[in-house]
């Protein structure tokens, strides 16, 4: 540890957080003990305002230092996921089948940490807004928190967050101008018509038969519809049908979804998924119905924002373990609301090589505690060199 270095200081209180809000995970909407925990601490480090309720379960802590009107957004996720924990660690969760496999114990966890530097020294000019919000996995809860006013109640002119990422060496932050997420539309398809006892198919329709064509003709969307230097994905993730081995049932369902980074390839899908699913419905002389939902846009890093994480990750791990030139992912976060509405920027901050089932949203995913002292320096240093103060 270095000589008075509040970083390294601070850090075994942000992992022993993080630890008391993995053993006690949430789901989204309902992370009332978290946002409380949450809300306390931010009072301990006398933050000059706190704001409980924004957006469900959200909070809002606003720490104000010097004489400036700029502002800025460091947001953090509260909730966890119906997983039933297999890490065996000592403060596993104690809720069965929720668990903190992604990391938002430790997102939650370090940006408090952040403001409880931050609120120690005050040395930047402006405000800055700690936004907690609920629900990021699959209910919106970036959009509930815009929604309810959350930039007009805190304007900022950029919001930044982080994510730890399995895979990208530790000590490195990568983050890139544009396409950071990708956006993500799912989608339910039945097809139906008249079962049969399957030793007398022709008293009936076939719908798995129609269900096999459309599995393969759907990929058609991806391999012939667009250039093929366009990242588009369509999976299929769910199929149900029948429940006897000797009947042709009368209905199939399926699941799916569709990962792009460009919004015009929302209604591309939807328009071919329903004409395919029209066409071999037709031609198997069955009915089809499809409900596509469209999901969370695209995370688009604004150049602005995006220029200022960089230099700040620059002076915190340095040049050399800093990553501007890589591939976006096709997974999806719903901080891409918050970028749309404010502008700003999304990091990915290394956490090493993990095995299979130890990734994000894997029964046995731990999360690198190696990692905390870097974003507590990045958030610091991000906040300072954003908002500096002036002699």
């Amino acid at each position: 540890m270095l000589h008075n270095d509040p970083v390294a200081a601070l850090a075994p209180d942000v992992i022993a957080w993080r630890h008391h809000i993995h053993a006690n995970p949430e789901l989204g909407f309902d992370e009332h003990e978290t946002a409380r925990f949450v809300a306390d601490r931010l009072r301990a480090f006398g933050l000059d305002e706190i704001h409980e309720g924004v957006g469900g379960t959200g909070v809002v802590g606003v720490l104000r230092s010097g004489s400036g009107s700029r502002a800025i957004g460091l947001r953090a996720e509260l909730d966890a996921l119906p997983v039933m924990e297999r890490t065996g660690l000592p403060y596993a969760s104690e809720k069965p089948g929720v668990m903190h496999a992604c990391g938002h114990d430790g997102h939650t966890s370090m940006l408090l940490g952040a403001a409880k530097l931050l609120s120690d020294t005050r040395a930047f000019d402006g405000t800055v807004y700690f936004i907690f919000q609920p629900a990021e996995e699959n209910e919106g809860g970036s959009m509930r928190m815009i929604e309810d006013g959350v930039f007009e109640r805190f304007p900022v002119e950029g919001v930044y967050a982080v994510h730890n990422w399995p895979g990208v060496p530790l000590g490195t932050i990568a983050t890139r101008v544009g396409p950071m997420m990708a956006a993500v539309d799912n989608f339910e398809l039945t097809f139906e018509g008249t079962g049969a006892h399957a030793a007398m198919p022709q008293l009936g329709d076939d719908p798995i038969l129609a269900a096999g064509a459309f599995i393969q003709a759907a990929q058609r969307i991806v391999s012939r519809s667009v250039d093929p230097q366009t990242a588009l994905v369509v999976s299929i993730t769910q199929i149900h049908g029948g429940n006897v081995g000797n009947i042709v049932p009368g209905t199939v369902w399926l699941q799916g979804t569709c990962r792009f980074f460009e919004p015009a390839l929302s209604h591309h899908c939807e328009k071919l998924i329903g004409d395919i699913a029209q066409g071999i419905a037709s031609a198997h002389a069955l009915a089809s119905k499809l409900t596509y939902k469209k999901g969370y846009p695209p995370v688009i890093n604004t150049s602005e924002a995006t220029a200022r994480a960089v230099e700040a990750a620059a002076s915190v791990v340095g040049r050399e373990q800093l990553e501007t030139e890589f591939n976006p992912s096709l997974g999806c976060e719903d901080f891409a609301y918050m970028v749309r509405e404010a502008g700003g920027c999304y990091a990915w901050i290394g956490a090493g090589d993990v095995g299979p089932g130890e990734g994000l949203h894997g029964d046995r995913y731990v999360f690198n505690d190696a990692i905390v002292p870097i974003v507590l320096r990045y958030y610091v240093t991000l906040v300072e060199q954003t908002l500096p103060r002036t002699v």
